[in-house]
């Protein structure tokens, strides 16, 4: 089910009224019924992949409460390791299985041997699979560490694994943060479920007004880059940073603030990312549950900073290549992630990447500097080129078209339409920003005014419910 459908619209106020109303004595019924919605909301894509979606619940239920039970670090360990296996073992075939067995054949015939792809599988690839399956990765090792105990209330940490606001496309929460939520019973704050709404509502602007608005023109564009100059494809490339941060940023908002609607708190998963001024703070800012992940679950396993430079710089490149491949089974993902690894590098090494902990805006002050704002277009100018890999079929296109946006240089004024929606954008961003710094409290009737005049924007660019991007993923 999509955030963006009728479907939606009508499920949620339902689940609303019934969580609220109907279970609302009952923890347990409560949790039940936020368990069975979120199978609804998964099945109704595909059915057939609840399956596995339980299976994987089951299997990090018992194996969670094994490792608790032991006493013997030696078998804790295997526990682990029949979980980790088990869970990168159902992405790795369902995801990646068809990428090898290609990639495998395409080696042979590059040295003159013709190898039929038998083996080549009809997979479908299941919604959200690559982010459950790191949720519940990150349940047992956090017990496995002893960070966190493991529940014996099965239903809760069913609802946990499933829970169907962030279940499809993030943020990868943590148990530690929710699964303590599902737990307690929880109580309903008018102000919380205000705040919940109007993250809904900017998440529905951001993806259907902006993110639907730039995806014609980025198809067309990235669909056809033989046909354009230098200026067309660097505006294309520009269109696409924009179309996947306000197509991902709004699907985590209207998570974030479905999940506030019953009563949950979910981490951040985005703060204004091309505001950043290095590429480490760019990291710091865009998809925070993955790249936190990455960092608790495998950097610093690695040896973190703490072994060497050297190492340290291997760490850094495992990272970033591994969290390319973890966005698709395609070598453009793969050079994606080398290139921003090659990008962050420098700072690494110079310790510079964590220079920048504050905000762009310092306090009291509404304007960036001018060494500020060149850092600020250089850092989006090198994440653009980086996106390039990103959206490409392949990788001879992401060259081709690298090279032609950058030595080739002509313009196409048809596609100067979606440059609205890109300083749109950035205004906006730049007020909430400002808002939140200076402190400024909006009027209540200003406020009122002002959402009623985004749901109206909103529905007067609804055309149809059209997936988001990293449903893919």
């Amino acid at each position: 089910m999509l955030f963006n459908s009728i479907e939606f619209l009508l499920f949620l106020p339902v689940v609303f009224v019934l969580y609220w109303f109907v279970f609302d004595k009952k923890l347990k019924y409560q949790n039940l019924l936020i368990l069975i919605s979120s199978y609804v909301f998964y099945g109704w894509w595909d059915y057939r992949f609840l399956s596995l979606i339980i299976l994987s619940t089951i299997v990090d239920y018992f194996i969670g409460l094994g490792i608790s039970n032991q006493v013997s670090l030696k078998n804790k360990r295997i526990l682990l390791w029949c979980s980790v296996l088990f869970n990168l073992g159902i992405l790795g075939f369902f995801k990646y299985y068809n990428f090898f067995v290609d990639s495998w054949i395409d080696l042979f015939s590059s040295v003159g041997y013709d190898i039929k792809s038998v083996l080549t599988l009809n997979i479908i690839l299941p919604v959200g699979i690559s982010f459950y399956t790191f949720q519940t990765m990150s349940y047992t090792i956090d017990i496995y560490k002893g960070k966190l105990k493991a529940t014996k209330d099965f239903i809760s940490f069913a609802s946990f694994v499933s829970f169907f606001p962030q279940l499809v496309a993030g943020p990868i929460e943590r148990a530690s943060n929710l699964l303590p939520q599902i737990l307690k019973k929880r109580v309903f704050k008018y102000e919380q479920g205000v705040q919940g709404l109007r993250l809904i509502l900017w998440g529905m602007f951001k993806k259907v007004v902006i993110a639907d608005s730039l995806a014609p023109v980025v198809n067309d564009i990235f669909g056809n880059y033989q046909e354009f100059g230098g200026g067309t494809l660097w505006l294309g490339a520009i269109y696409f940073a924009f179309q996947i941060y306000c197509d991902f940023s709004g699907y985590s908002d209207i998570a974030i603030g479905t999940s506030k609607l019953f009563g949950f708190e979910l981490m951040s998963n985005f703060k204004f990312p091309y505001f950043s001024r290095n590429i480490g703070e760019f990291w710091r800012r865009w998809h925070i549950s993955l790249s936190t992940w990455f960092r608790d679950y495998l950097y610093i396993p690695l040896g973190g900073s703490q072994k060497g430079k050297w190492k340290s710089i291997r760490n850094v490149f495992i990272i970033f290549v591994i969290s390319g491949f973890w966005h698709g089974a395609n070598w453009t993902f793969i050079f994606w992630g080398l290139f921003h690894a090659l990008l962050f590098l420098p700072s690494f090494i110079f310790n510079t990447n964590r220079k920048y902990t504050t905000s762009i805006i310092a306090q009291n002050t509404l304007l960036p500097s001018p060494k500020e704002l060149i850092q600020v277009i250089t850092t989006f100018l090198l994440v653009t080129i980086g996106w390039v890999f990103f959206r490409s079929e392949t990788i001879v296109d992401a060259f081709n078209y690298l090279r032609q946006m950058l030595f080739e240089f002509s313009f196409d004024l048809r596609f100067k339409r979606g440059m609205l929606f890109v300083i749109c954008l950035i205004l906006i961003d730049f007020m909430i920003k400002g808002k939140e710094r200076l402190n400024f409290k909006i009027p209540n009737t200003i406020d009122l005014l002002g959402s009623v005049l985004l749901v109206l924007i909103v529905v007067f660019f609804y055309n149809k419910s059209s997936s988001f991007i990293y449903f893919q993923f």
